[in-house]
């Protein structure tokens, strides 16, 4: 079957469309997807404004259109940090299905991070045994640790690498002053989910999931993308280390020029370099192994999971966008599971 996931994130909006069915390794058929940050839409209160709204609708519309055209027999849309945390999430998820007939299913912090890690489980397999995965986005940061399908612990925190950016390194490039302030604050909000890691003693395989992962292993040294996903890709910590302290001096622009690094993610590389670097410290993780599977594989696969269960209805080009009821397929357990 064809499967479309539809990810509203802090710093995209991507719709995923893939071939698979259960047991079976998902297929990537086809991509849209566009940078909108929605956390610059904010206005004095946390809520989107309608400037923000106006940009997510005229997405989700696309994407849905797309989704229809591209014969999706079934269409999974989630959304993470970026609406959870504004002050009006429930009024624009309201507007969403009303004005596009797409219903997003918000995911709490510790859901991204179990279906992340559910993700990585299923890419490196039971003989991984204890796995400890990191995943950042634009808005949080996740940690989860486990021995099974799902993580005996898993923490989200609001160090996002846009949000840290946005909130605490002005300027371009920010003031050394700015930079020791985030470093500090970093530490400060990781020493409580760091411990409890700690308290399950060394794990068999440190991994981390998401673009500014991979773009950070990139810019110390791994494989590129069009090596393709099977490419061992490492971050080491005494290199991640040397480019932090690189990326203070560098400006946007420079970021930019970097190997891995896009033009829109230039300016939270450092943001993103700092949690990194201060989470390993932490965890006392010298090594992560990069993981091409992350958050909307994981839904993917879980969906999958309960097709025996299910019975979505398809989409049809014959029927009008605005009339169909999606997303009706997702399903995503309570994490962390003790």
């Amino acid at each position: 079957m064809r499967l479309g996931v539809l990810d509203i994130g802090s710093n995209t909006v991507h719709l995923l469309l893939v071939d698979a069915y259960p047991g079976a390794r998902p297929v990537p058929f086809a991509s849209h997807k566009r940078p909108l940050s929605l956390v610059s839409f904010l206005d004095e209160t946390g809520a989107i404004n309608a400037a923000g709204q106006e940009e997510l609708l005229d997405f989700v519309h696309e994407a849905a259109r797309f989704a229809v055209n591209h014969q999706a027999e079934d269409l999974l849309a989630f959304c993470t940090s970026a609406i959870r945390e504004s002050s009006n999430g429930e009024e624009v998820l309201e507007r969403v299905v009303a004005e596009t007939g797409v219903r997003l299913t918000e995911l709490s912090g510790e859901q991204e991070a179990g279906m992340t890690y559910y993700a990585v489980r299923r890419w490196f397999g039971w003989g991984s045994e204890t796995i400890l995965n990191l995943d950042m986005g634009g808005g949080s940061f996740e940690l989860a640790l486990g021995m099974d399908e799902f993580p005996t612990a898993a923490h989200s925190v609001p160090l996002g690498a846009g949000r840290l950016t946005r909130d605490m390194l002005a300027g371009d490039p920010p003031s050394p002053k700015a930079v020791k302030a985030l470093r500090n604050h970093v530490r400060e909000v990781l020493a409580e989910p760091t411990a409890e890691m700690l308290a399950f003693g060394k794990p068999t395989l440190a991994t981390a999931t998401s673009k500014t992962f991979r773009s950070l292993a990139r810019v110390t040294g791994a494989a590129p993308s069009a090596e393709g996903p099977y490419v061992k890709r490492l971050l080491r910590r005494d290199s991640l280390e040397v480019w932090t302290n690189r990326l203070t001096a560098m400006s946007w622009e420079e970021r930019a020029e970097l190997p891995g690094v896009s033009a829109v993610r230039a300016p939270q590389l450092l943001a993103g370099a700092i949690v990194a670097l201060e989470a390993m410290k932490a965890l006392k993780v010298k090594t992560l192994r990069i993981c091409p599977w992350a958050l909307r594989e994981g839904l993917m696969l879980r969906r999958f999971d309960h097709l025996l269960f299910d019975s979505p209805q398809p989409l049809s080009s014959s029927v009008g966008v605005g009339q169909v009821e999606l997303g009706q397929g997702l399903v995503v357990p309570g994490v962390p599971l003790r």
